[in-house]
């Protein structure tokens, strides 16, 4: 399982520790604005007061809003790395390792809607390093889910796909997180979470057949 990949915005600050709580504390003060107001009309001195912190302090943390805005995209890729990895270690007990995997995913994007949907509208609003660095995010997240179903076609859970069809389902898996995130003002006056991941789950186990399997 690939590692979460260490946060590149610079600091002056020499405490790990202490920059990953203010860091977490301008994160979540940050989503609440920039949905409120819109990225470009949010001022840092906003966004310190927020987060509890003087405008000087913050600068210690980050060097502009931008640095806060790729934090937002970190903290999520995070949390579903996390996540992922949690599913995997649940499954040791006898569940679906790859319904594991799918349910934690969707949990995260179900906790983190507002980040996600804050990403989606605001990534043109980066540098573009980090827009560049965001977007290889998402397809390294992607690839965590190629690697569980490599994983578990090598274990025997899984029949034997092509790798175009693994890729496939793999991206299927990230959209379906999205779909939650860009279309639950409608979805959840339909479905819980919980139904919502449960069909889906069953949706993708159905695509995890032998060839010979599938009728089209």
């Amino acid at each position: 399982m690939a590692a979460t990949h260490p946060v590149q915005v610079p600091t002056q600050v020499k405490d790990p520790q202490l920059v990953q709580r203010r860091r977490r504390q301008l994160v979540d003060a940050a989503v609440h604005l920039f949905i409120e107001k819109g990225f470009h009309k949010t001022t840092t001195r906003q966004l310190a007061k927020a987060a509890g912190i003087s405008i000087g302090s913050l600068y210690e943390y980050v060097s502009c809003k931008e640095d806060v805005l790729y934090l937002v995209c970190e903290a999520i890729h995070a949390e579903i790395e996390r996540g992922v990895a949690e599913g995997l270690e649940r499954a040791k007990g006898g569940k679906h390792p790859l319904a594991e995997v799918i349910r934690e995913y969707l949990l995260v994007c179900h906790r983190m809607n507002d980040h996600v949907l804050l990403i989606y509208q605001e990534t043109q609003s980066l540098p573009p390093q980090w827009c560049k660095r965001v977007l290889d995010n998402e397809v390294r997240i992607t690839g965590l889910f190629t690697a569980v179903l490599v994983q578990l076609m090598d274990a025997g859970d899984l029949p034997r796909m092509s790798g175009p069809s693994v890729d496939l389902i793999a991206h299927n898996i990230a959209v379906l997180g999205h779909m939650w995130t860009f279309r639950r003002w409608f979805l959840a006056r339909h479905y819980s979470i919980d139904s919502y991941i449960d069909m889906q789950t069953r949706a993708i186990l159905g695509m995890c057949r032998s060839p010979g399997e599938v009728d089209i």
